[in-house]
């Protein structure tokens, strides 16, 4: 008999031993990080309200209840009886029953009033069908990416089972060496900002953090060392994202290419997001007349393969490593990565991209931690003269600069990242309309920025707590204000909005690498009363970083690939303070609040100066030893 097997008829005697009587366990497996307990009373299970909770934590797993098939309602009797029990305000817009795992999907506005104080519905629902119901929630905006994953997993649901069965088997098996040692590999993002990518390595496992490309350059992270891909892709035991944006997420599908076939790990949005993201670098490779790294199918496979862990849960991912992800403050589903490696033997935390105060959309990143002896801490603005403006005065700034644009009669066009700088400007755009800050004019949203908007709406839960407030009590989703405008009829509309009176246009790309942002140039830019605004990082290399340093003329090509010369006579400014990463002051006091304080850092994620600067100045201030590693660095903690 296999470890695994041993493993898993020890987790089923003690099942049997811890409940009562009457309750009957047929079997129980792994898929994933999860045990899956079958029973024919689930019924029973359900009116025991503390018992999947008491064997989650004797068994130290996260347990799922499935009624054996044969003992269930049939769906459409269950159908009456659900409906019966959740509240009419839930807003239930589908039921989706699954009869293999005896699971029905309950598609909902509201999925809190589904769930109940505590799971109380829950628990009712199971209690009157049998079923084991899981709840989702619909998107408020309508959103082609969250009903196609929905749809894609739903097809792939057979294979998905496979996949998570063949990890739960790898990650419970044997440990094979007993040696203790624990070492990481820079592939990419040091001393330089972008292609995030380390391989965290122990005796018996290796887990690859990140897979990006690099803004404005065709630098990909080195896969092919020995730690990462050079000895097989599936030498690589797991891989886990901090969040969506491409200089972390954009090349994840060309492990899959390569012959990868094990998880990924990441919050639920970032799963949905970085599928967004993904096929648009597709999409723009493909019109630049770039050969894509990977077909569309491998964007499919990484979300095939993809594993959505909530914050706080701790998560065995290997037979000797547990991830607990953090709110990492950046962007929706962004985490700071904590791993507890070996049984007590060493914790290490991955920040990701972090923002350590509150921003109008997102709490602040989480520090707090039982653990961590290294931190891996990225540096995008740790230079010793990297100080933003704060809130307060970015917002001020910002609102003066549309009411001087509004004043002369322009317009205002505001490149942004379609994932979190687009949302956090909208918000405050929202409020300065509600209040009478600037005067009310049509907000345009182009590029990706409606659809990203579209998966925010649908996971509220990740967003700061008084947006949350306004969506769950108040029944006030700012996303859904009348000033917003989508963009969907491409040039001809653009050239409407040209033509008519004042507006503010949000577009992609953030640093005008391409995209629609490219026509409002066109559009907008010889016009000396409109005014573009800057109001997030402009890499290295990129035509937004050279229009912000003062290029007035830029060329661009026109439908038949012609180039021609585009004079820029509009203003151009630039707002600090908005970006989604902590600057060199919130970088400090994110170590210097940090329960418990690591021993060592490694500053990554920033340019030579920025690492460097801030390295040093965490070592002189807090006495703790630190390092600006280069790529291909690797460096051994235990």
């Amino acid at each position: 008999m296999s470890t695994v097997d041993q493993k898993l008829d020890d987790a089923l005697e003690t099942i049997r031993n811890e409940i009562p009587a009457d309750i009957s366990v047929s079997d129980v497996t792994y898929e994933g990080p999860e045990l899956v307990v079958y029973t024919r009373e689930p019924k029973k299970f359900a009116q025991q309200g503390d018992l999947v909770r008491r064997l989650a934590s004797k068994l130290r797993k996260r347990i799922t209840v499935r009624p054996d098939p044969d003992v269930l309602a049939p769906p459409e009797k269950a159908r009456e009886q659900i409906r019966s029990v959740i509240p009419e305000d839930a807003g239930v817009t589908d039921l989706d029953f699954h009869a293999d795992t005896g699971e029905v999907v309950i598609e909902a506005q509201k999925p809190g009033m589904v769930i109940g104080r505590r799971g109380s519905t829950l628990r009712e629902i199971t209690k009157q069908v049998g079923w084991t119901p899981e709840v989702v929630r619909t998107p408020p905006i309508e959103s082609p990416t969250v009903s196609n994953v929905r749809n894609f997993l739903k097809q792939e649901r057979d294979e998905r089972r496979d996949i998570l069965e063949r990890v739960g088997r790898q990650i419970h098996r044997e440990q094979l060496s007993d040696e203790q040692w624990v070492r990481i590999s820079t592939l990419g993002c040091c001393r330089e900002v972008g292609r995030a990518a380390f391989v965290l390595s122990t005796a018996d496992t290796r887990i690859l953090i990140d897979c990006g490309d690099k803004p404005g350059s065709e630098d990909v992270p080195y896969l092919q060392v020995p730690e990462a891909l050079g000895s097989g892709a599936n030498s690589i035991d797991a891989v886990v994202l901090t969040h969506a944006h491409l200089d972390h997420s954009a090349l994840l599908p060309l492990l899959f290419k390569y012959g990868y076939d094990g998880p990924i790990y990441t919050t639920e949005p970032t799963r949905d997001l970085m599928g967004l993201l993904q096929l648009d670098y597709l999409d723009v490779a493909a019109k630049e007349g770039r050969t894509p790294p990977y077909a569309s199918e491998m964007v499919r496979e990484t979300i095939k393969h993809t594993i959505p862990i909530e914050y706080g849960d701790v998560t065995d991912i290997a037979p000797d490593v547990k991830l607990t992800m953090h709110n990492a403050g950046h962007i929706l589903g962004s985490a700071v990565c904590h791993f507890h490696i070996g049984n007590g033997m060493y914790n290490v935390a991955f920040s990701g991209d972090i923002h350590y105060d509150e921003t109008r959309l997102l709490n602040g990143a989480v520090n707090d931690f039982p653990r961590v002896e290294t931190l891996v801490l990225e540096s995008t603005y740790g230079g010793r003269n990297d100080y933003q403006t704060d809130q307060e005065d970015s917002e001020r700034n910002l609102i003066e600069t549309i009411n001087a644009a509004h004043d002369r009669g322009g317009k205002i066009v505001i490149p942004a990242f379609a994932v979190g700088r687009s949302q956090e400007i909208m918000l405050v755009l929202e409020e300065a309309m509600r209040t009478g800050k600037i005067p009310e004019m049509p907000i345009h949203l182009d590029g990706m920025i409606w659809e990203a908007t579209a998966i925010h709406t649908t996971y509220p839960e990740y967003l700061n707590d008084d947006v949350r407030d306004r969506i769950f009590h108040d029944d006030q989703n700012p996303f859904l204000a009348d000033y917003f405008n989508h963009i969907d009829r491409g040039e001809d509309e653009r050239q409407e909005v040209a033509d008519g009176d004042p507006c503010i246009v949000l577009s992609t790309s953030g640093m005008v690498t391409g995209g629609p942002i490219m026509s409002w140039l066109e559009h907008l830019g010889p016009n000396p009363d409109n005014t573009m605004i800057f109001v997030g990082y402009q890499a290295q290399g990129t035509l937004g970083r050279r229009i912000q340093n003062g290029w007035d003329e830029i060329s661009m090509n026109d439908n038949r690939g012609r180039s021609n010369r585009l004079k820029l006579n509009l203003d151009v400014e630039t707002v600090d303070g908005f970006s989604g990463h902590a600057d060199r002051q919130g970088l400090e006091n994110f170590v210097k609040t940090m329960n418990p304080r690591p021993e060592k850092v490694l500053c990554v994620h920033g340019d030579e100066r920025s690492v460097q600067d801030l390295s040093s100045a965490l070592y002189h201030n807090y006495n703790m030893r630190t390092f600006a590693p280069k790529n291909l660095e690797t460096f051994r903690f235990k």
